[in-house]
């Protein structure tokens, strides 16, 4: 079946331009986003009340951009003094870049993963004598925090903010040939607005290995997976998809 719309489960960016705006005029495409999640930020105070205190710790694990925002907006709020001895990791050099928003980074000790989770984890095993915080979402991976338990690294968790499902009540009678999913909690939010879901002939498309297998606890099928050997991004994956279904 030949793919005319497509849904991508995230914010409208602005008025920039995406290169997924690019692929929809390349082949003509109707594209629209919609955030299937929201973030809901926790309350510095309520993280004081909670005991964290961020001095008490030597490096903070960074996760993504949403973990790096609300990190430094804590930090702020409660008018915390990081010293110029903290350390960041970061699950990849784009996360690492991203901090610039908020702190000078040759002025900081910062460390990412080459580009797998792996790599990453290893460059935290590097420095297992660091006291780690590990700013994060109420829904996460276990990966990390089993990860520090294993190798007996202090560490704590703390929630920072948190992930609440959007009302999608608008598309209950709308279609799309595709939706691209980007984390389980998108697909979490889709059963939760629409618990009769059936995927039919809608193709599914899902980034990441954790987006994959919720698509498959739910009974789903991920038509369009990201990365793969052959598409690294999640627009490539589209490209070559679309353009076989669409062909002839």
């Amino acid at each position: 079946m030949k793919v005319k719309s497509i849904l991508i489960s995230q914010p409208l960016p602005g008025d920039k331009k995406t290169l997924y705006h690019t692929l929809a005029e390349k082949l003509n495409l109707k594209l629209d986003f919609r955030p299937f999640i929201e973030l809901e930020p926790v309350p510095g105070r309520d993280l004081r009340k909670l005991k964290v205190n961020i001095l008490d710790h030597t490096a903070i694990i960074f996760n993504s951009r949403h973990a790096v925002d609300n990190f430094f907006r804590v930090v702020e709020e409660l008018k915390v003094d990081l010293p110029i001895t903290m350390k960041y990791f970061c699950i990849n050099e784009g996360i690492s870049l991203y901090i610039q928003r908020y702190t000078i980074l040759r002025k900081r000790k910062v460390f990412y993963g080459k580009g797998t989770e792996k790599e990453f984890l290893a460059e935290i095993k590097k420095h297992a004598i660091e006291n780690y915080l590990f700013p994060c979402s109420d829904i996460r991976k276990n990966t990390i925090p089993d990860f520090l338990r294993e190798h007996n690294i202090e560490n704590k968790e703390a929630i920072f903010y948190k992930t609440i499902t959007s009302d999608l009540s608008d598309l209950a009678d709308v279609y799309y040939d595709v939706i691209v999913f980007f984390s389980p909690a998108d697909i979490k939010s889709l059963f939760d607005n629409f618990p009769d879901f059936e995927q039919k002939d809608t193709r599914i498309a899902g980034f990441g290995a954790t987006t994959d297998d919720a698509i498959r606890d739910a009974g789903l099928i991920n038509n369009i997976p990201a990365p793969t050997p052959e598409s690294a991004s999640m627009v490539s994956a589209l490209e070559k998809y679309i353009i076989k279904a669409n062909k002839g």
